[in-house]
């Protein structure tokens, strides 16, 4: 019972141990992967998702940008307005031909004389420097480069968006004479977000200087029309408007969300792209849940193994503990432990039992005409006749050397003396046969019935005097403690 406990404890202690390397091994696995992803969205991820929308807009920009070139050096639109803008018919045919040849979205021409703004369908206005509208013209108007990209409402379109390239017109003095360019519709960039959000799962928009929200695609989340009145982002709001190019992490509504940013010069906006890793992290999570799963049936398994191999080993190390290993009866020290057990039954339900020892006649002649394995086939044989000549409650121990002692339990000494004669005899009727050499067999045996008065010691040394007697008279015979029966 002792090292039934022990065995248990250390099974324990072993699951234990497996259970813990394995959640550490899986929990280590599972932080190291989402740190990874981590910085695959941060470093990777968003800022190529930027990167390409930035590429992409540049490129739809380089054909307007080539085309209000084209404009501004065009020999007729300048020899038009060196004389005196004479056929607004003229003007407003060739920026018809030029939207319609480019498929632009607008064409336009604004004069620095005159301060007509010329459309694609005739005049649109007058620019006026107290008009709101019209600032853009006298921003164009100062400055040095020769061109910008300008995103504005178009008040010939209903004010529709429109991504202006603005381009400034010379005559061939190299004096400014106005503003010529096209207009492209922002649907164009709306698209290409669209088709990033829907490629990479990703919230994607623009905002300006303010934090304003500019433009964005379809089915947007945000609530909000400026970041620093957005849940989560207006914490990081002056960080973005800070830098040309960043990236954040912040929580919304118990998501971890990642956000890269990126300054649009061409527009003057900032280029935000968001993405959650909630997705990623719950295919990660799904993995070690996986992988717990699998360590729990390994660790079962092995724990199973474990306690049948411990089983085992202990049921082994008990035979050889109590078993003889040549013969497989018992040995003296489990003869001690089935004695005292056989006696306490005994008392109590008022039974006795009786002893037979006996030794094998002459065993060194055999050994000494046959050899040694020879010797221990006879040991071997006596022993399983001996074990076919009792009953099941009986117990026979190799009692050393040559010598067997037969525990009878319920068994008085007349019936343990048949018994000896039914050993004696089967011993004697079946000699072996061993490498084709026949070796007869007999033995002597003595039997003793217990006395209460009896302690073990005097017991085996009555049972041991009639063994004796029983060799004195002749061997191959029995002999009990008080009569002879041949």
């Amino acid at each position: 019972m002792q090292q039934m406990k022990k065995n248990n404890q250390l099974i324990i202690i072993i699951s234990l141990l497996l259970i813990a390397g394995f959640l550490i091994s899986s929990l280590t696995s599972y932080f190291v992967s989402r740190a990874s992803l981590r910085k695959q969205i941060t470093v990777n991820q968003l800022p190529l998702t930027s990167d390409n929308i930035y590429s992409e807009i540049q490129r739809d920009l380089l054909t307007p940008i080539f085309i209000s070139s084209m404009m501004a050096t065009d020999t007729f639109l300048r020899d038009w307005v060196i004389n005196g803008e004479k056929d607004a018919r003229q003007i407003t045919r060739y920026l018809k031909e030029v939207q319609k040849k480019y498929n632009t979205f607008t064409s336009f021409f604004v004069s620095d004389r005159t301060g007509i703004y010329y459309h694609a369908d005739g005049i649109l206005k007058k620019v006026s420097p107290n008009e709101s509208r019209d600032v853009w013209y006298f921003r164009v108007r100062e400055m040095k480069p020769d061109f910008e990209i300008n995103v504005d409402p178009d008040m010939a379109s209903k004010d529709a968006m429109t991504i202006f390239i603005n381009y400034r017109v010379y005559d061939y003095n190299g004096k400014y004479i106005g503003v010529t360019g096209v207009g492209l519709t922002v649907n164009a960039v709306i698209k290409l977000v669209e088709a990033y959000q829907k490629r990479y799962s990703r919230e994607i928009y623009f905002i300006d200087k303010q934090g304003d929200i500019k433009l964005h695609g379809p089915n947007f989340s945000k609530a909000a029309t400026n970041i620093f009145k957005m849940n989560g982002v207006s914490a990081i709001a002056e960080g973005i408007l800070a830098n040309d190019k960043h990236s954040f992490i912040f929580n919304h509504e118990g998501k971890t969300t990642h956000l890269n940013t990126r300054y649009i010069p061409e527009f003057g906006w900032f280029l935000l792209v968001e993405q959650t890793e909630e997705k990623d992290v719950r295919q990660i999570a799904q993995a070690l849940l996986i992988n717990l799963l699998i360590c729990a049936v390994i660790t079962f398994v092995v724990v199973l193994l474990i306690k049948i191999t411990i089983t085992a080993y202990q049921k082994k190390l008990e035979r050889m503990a109590t078993e003889d290993s040549l013969t497989g009866a018992y040995n003296r020290h489990a003869f001690d432990i089935i004695y005292d057990q056989t006696l306490k039954e005994a008392r109590r339900k008022q039974m006795t039992f009786s002893i037979i020892l006996f030794d094998i006649d002459d065993f060194k002649r055999v050994n000494d005409k046959f050899g040694h394995l020879s010797g221990d086939e006879v040991l071997k044989n006596i022993a399983t006749l001996t074990i076919g000549c009792l009953r099941e409650s009986d117990m026979l121990c190799r009692w050393g050397g040559e010598e067997f002692l037969v525990l009878l339990k319920d068994c008085n000494l007349t019936n343990a003396l048949e018994i000896a004669e039914k050993i004696r005899k089967a011993v004697k009727d079946t000699p072996i046969i061993y490498k084709d050499e026949t070796i007869q067999a007999t033995v002597s045996l003595g039997v003793a019935q217990y006395r209460p008065t009896d302690e073990q010691d005097t017991f085996l040394s009555r049972v041991d005097g009639a063994l004796y007697r029983a060799k004195m008279k002749g061997k191959d015979r029995f002999e009990g403690e008080s009569e002879r029966v041949i």
